[in-house]
């Protein structure tokens, strides 16, 4: 049973619901109404704009009536009902002092410890149940990657991985990339040697943020798959030493590539990038495609080093990483944004090859939000 109070003046609501109390200003609500006038009825997009309602705008009547809130607003004279558990659902009252480096609802940092448990979806089911699909999609959202075991061991089948959850990112690499040995490679990624730790592509604007690798053979020994979280290294380097976590966000380094005729990429982005209220946003880590760092001020300089490197000592922390091997039909997606992968080196006898693409983490999210709609649940 909720319970509502105006303020004096009008601006204010008081909604009360069990233990849980929130207020909301009178623009607030009338900019979050979901009346047909001021949304759309098919898809929810708003059909007014803030201009449209007035500065002053107050609430002149508040009345609750069959579980709805009925709020009259002032000087349009409409009365307009709203669900009192949508609302505090979407609370922002609330007093909360949050270091830089905090994560956002549904996200989990870790360490080796999940390779007790590493997150898993099985390709069939994932394909054909929205259930396991929604499971495994929120692995991904909730950890940053998760592997995908039975796949078809065939050319492209890593677009049905795609197909799952949004669309493939073309690059100047194509739709896809092959990874196998070469003979005098453009990218480090085609050699049998061990890579550190990193995420991919830095020296994009915007950057992919999906990796999808995806196994088709693989006879050589070693070459085992490797994550490490970069949100959790960036929060135990902020847990060591708070001035190299700062540093490290508030100044920018920068990247490039060059490694084909016609092509030269360059990004300028923080190590540790994070939202304005401190959130983590992203991590960005690549040596081998670091440029050289002159956006960091000359008294400054020594410190910034000094947290790059014990960022890189974090990260290469055996305790912080997750390792496995893949088989031919199994794949893995990470969001680029935050995990980092690396590969151990391996023997130049047998055979190893993969395929990979980039894709985009908004449609993971989408996916997932659809699949865990009212709807979608009670089809199930």
């Amino acid at each position: 049973m909720f319970q509502a109070n105006l303020s004096p003046d009008g601006d204010i609501v008081t909604l009360s619901g069990g233990e849980a109390t929130a207020r909301f200003h009178a623009i607030w609500l009338r900019d979050n109404a979901w009346d047909d006038a001021t949304r759309a009825p098919g898809n929810g997009q708003r059909l007014i704009a803030l201009r449209d309602i007035d500065a002053g705008v107050k609430i002149t009547d508040v009345r609750m009536a069959e579980g709805q809130l009925h709020l009259t607003f002032a000087p349009e004279n409409r009365s307009i009902a709203y669900n009192p558990a949508w609302l505090m659902a979407h609370s922002y009252d609330r007093v909360e002092v949050r270091a830089p480096g905090w994560l956002i609802d549904g996200t989990e940092a870790w360490n080796a410890s999940l390779m007790v448990n590493v997150p898993t979806g099985d390709f069939v089911a994932v394909q054909r149940d929205p259930g396991a699909r929604r499971d495994w999609l929120a692995q991904i959202v909730r950890y940053g990657f998760a592997k995908l075991e039975n796949g078809p061991v065939e050319d492209g089948a890593l677009f049905k991985v795609v197909d799952l959850f949004g669309h493939v990112r073309r690059t100047n690499y194509g739709a896809k990339f092959e990874v196998r040995t070469e003979v005098n490679p453009t990218n480090l990624a085609y050699t049998g040697l061990g890579l550190q730790a990193h995420t991919d592509n830095p020296y994009r604007d915007p950057v992919p943020t999906v990796q999808v690798l995806y196994c088709l053979e693989s006879t050589a020994a070693g070459g085992e798959n490797m994550v490490v979280d970069g949100f959790a290294a960036a929060r135990r380097l902020r847990d060591e030493n708070s001035e190299w976590f700062d540093v490290l966000s508030q100044h920018c380094a920068q990247f490039e590539y060059a490694g084909e005729a016609g092509v030269r990429l360059q990004s300028r982005r923080p190590m540790i990038e994070l939202d304005p209220d401190g959130a983590l946003r992203a991590v960005r880590f690549n040596n081998r495609s670091a440029a050289a760092i002159t956006d960091v001020p000359f008294d400054m300089m020594p410190t910034y080093y000094a947290a790059y490197r014990r960022l890189g000592e974090i990260i290469d922390d055996p305790a912080m990483e997750v390792s496995f091997r893949l088989n031919p039909g199994e794949s893995f997606l990470v969001d680029n944004t935050r995990v980092l992968h690396a590969r151990k080196g391996y023997s130049g006898v047998g055979t190893r090859w993969f395929q990979g693409c980039y894709a985009d983490m908004d449609g993971v999210r989408s996916t997932l939000a659809a699949l865990r709609s009212p709807q979608q649940e009670a089809a199930e």
